[in-house]
């Protein structure tokens, strides 16, 4: 009775070690198709968001900060006074050039009366021809005088405009490098402002793939972290620089963004997904899931499908990662079907 037992036992274990077997074998295998020269994928190539309009306003003039309006994150209007220095010494010259002004203009009118008083006088022939000079001279050094005193107090009037940075357009403010009471020098940044509705993603891309570029529908923008995902970039948005970088052969690529854009700000991460199609054929590339790949001591490779479906380890060279893909450069060719679960395949006998 007992060896009956065990070998009823024997005999069902051996029935459930087939049937897993046979349920291993009918799980249908999960499988990758690689597309023709990576057709109808994307390419992503990296870039950073950038201001179109991004200006540094710095001090022309020695002075100590007697006010600072704003502070970084503020947003400021065309026009709006950020930051004054201590003018008064500039003031007190200003008036001083507008009093210099007054002065010879009221010795220019003595000049000018003087002047038609020889001019009757020589009519009449009660003076001569010299005087009558002298006296025009005194009259055209008296005009001169007061353009020049006029130019120097219109310079000095500038001048104390110096003392005050205003907004030269609506913006955000980025950077503020100074504190109230700092001492002003000719060249010193003072603050910074950038205009949010003018930002651009500026990427290098290879010089292949520049002319492809022109006229092309399907170039986007992403821009991680913001609710928009993908925005469409229209041709007339894409401006490619006309220079080639030497080291490592590639364009610079500037896309606008649209104004309306919310959230974005320069320096943030961002991606142009270009078409493969804009790539030459020594840059297209063939992805395949990172998952399907097999690492055997120092081989590499991955199980393809043949005719009959039966995946079969295959030896591949591979090239860089991009998040869950990574590239193949060798062992592969379009139309091939490769496992995603390389250890369910290698149970399938």
């Amino acid at each position: 009775m007992l060896m009956s037992r065990l070998a009823t036992a024997a005999l069902l274990t051996c029935l459930l070690a087939v049937q897993a077997v046979w349920a291993v074998e009918a799980t249908p295998l999960k499988t990758h198709e690689v597309l023709a020269n990576g057709a109808t994928r994307q390419i992503s190539v990296d870039g950073v968001v950038e201001a179109v309009r991004d200006t540094t306003l710095s001090a022309q003039v020695q002075g100590a900060i007697v006010s600072l309006q704003v502070k970084v994150g503020d947003t400021v209007k065309a026009g709006q006074e950020l930051v004054r220095l201590d003018a008064r010494a500039a003031s007190q010259s200003a008036a001083a050039s507008v009093a210099q002004v007054d002065a010879a203009r009221a010795s220019m009118q003595v000049a000018s009366k003087e002047f038609e008083r020889q001019k009757q006088l020589f009519q009449k022939q009660y003076i001569s021809q010299a005087a009558l000079d002298r006296a025009k001279a005194q009259l055209q050094a008296t005009q001169a005088q007061v353009q020049a005193l006029q130019a120097q107090a219109g310079a000095a009037t500038t001048q104390s405009g110096f003392y005050v940075l205003k907004a030269p357009y609506a913006g955000v403010i980025s950077e503020v490098p100074v504190a109230l009471g700092d001492m002003a020098m000719p060249g010193r940044p003072l603050v910074r402002l950038y205009d949010p509705t003018a930002l651009r993603v500026t990427a290098m891309v290879p010089q292949m793939a520049a002319t492809a570029l022109f006229g092309n529908q399907n170039l986007q923008a992403e821009i991680p972290g913001l609710t928009t995902s993908h925005i469409p970039v229209q041709p007339g948005q894409i401006q490619l620089l006309p220079t080639v970088d030497a080291a490592t052969h590639t364009v610079q690529l500037r896309v606008a963004m649209p104004p309306d854009l919310k959230g974005a700000t320069p320096g943030m991460f961002a991606r142009l997904w270009l078409p493969a199609a804009a790539l030459a054929a020594g840059e297209l590339r063939i992805q395949i899931p990172a998952s399907a790949v097999v690492r055997r001591a120092e081989m590499t490779g991955v199980y393809v499908l043949d005719a009959q479906g039966r995946p079969l380890l295959r030896q591949v060279r591979l090239g860089r990662r991009s998040g869950e893909q990574v590239e193949v450069l060798s062992g592969l060719r379009p139309g091939d079907k490769v496992a995603t679960d390389p250890q369910a395949a290698a149970k399938v006998r």
